[in-house]
């Protein structure tokens, strides 16, 4: 039996089906749902971190990295104040206390063990610790604009990116998970 032009809407289906049937990899009725999540949201369960959550991670390990450095050039400034009040190449140096160095160095320090302990939380954390790396990347780069050195601006885009990796909304749904 020939149906003429083959190009004809009204022809034989081009597929080899008869007329009536369904094409062979199409049930019947409704389409197969989804499969469920286990967060009840409908996205895929996540089970590794993403990149720019791990890459902010990364980021305050550096942050940690180089307050370790400030760390020991303030405690060199402190122990070392008194001998080099006399060299002109420290005279901005030469001009804060003693009491002020300490203090910078225990800011320095406390920087640092909160950049640590931030960063060993991405693993464990909730919502509450993605909120504590968000404030501490903004404050990071609002105090990284006053002295505008280059450790400063280094700070600065570091403190952006953490805050910026770890808002989206990639570090939204991974401190959001749950944990079984």
């Amino acid at each position: 039996m020939s149906f003429g032009d083959q190009n004809n809407p009204y022809g034989a289906p081009q597929g080899g089906q008869p007329y009536g049937q369904p094409p062979a990899n199409q049930g019947y009725g409704y389409p197969q749902a989804p499969p469920v999540s286990p967060y009840g949201d409908g996205s895929p369960a996540m089970t590794t971190m993403p990149g720019t959550v791990s890459t902010a991670r990364v980021l305050l390990w550096v942050i940690a990295g180089l307050q370790v450095i400030g760390v020991v050039l303030f405690a060199f400034a402190v122990f070392t104040i008194d001998q080099l009040k006399d060299d002109p190449a420290f005279d901005d140096l030469s001009g804060y206390s003693t009491g002020v160095l300490w203090g910078l160095l225990v800011l320095a320090l406390g920087w640092l063990v909160w950049a640590a302990v931030l960063a060993t939380k991405f693993k464990s954390g909730g919502s509450g610790s993605r909120v504590t790396i968000l404030v501490f990347g903004i404050l990071t780069a609002v105090f990284a604009i006053y002295p505008f050195t280059v450790f400063g601006i280094i700070h600065l885009i570091l403190g952006v990116l953490i805050a910026v990796f770890a808002g989206n909304a990639n570090g939204k749904a991974w401190f959001n998970r749950p944990r079984y």
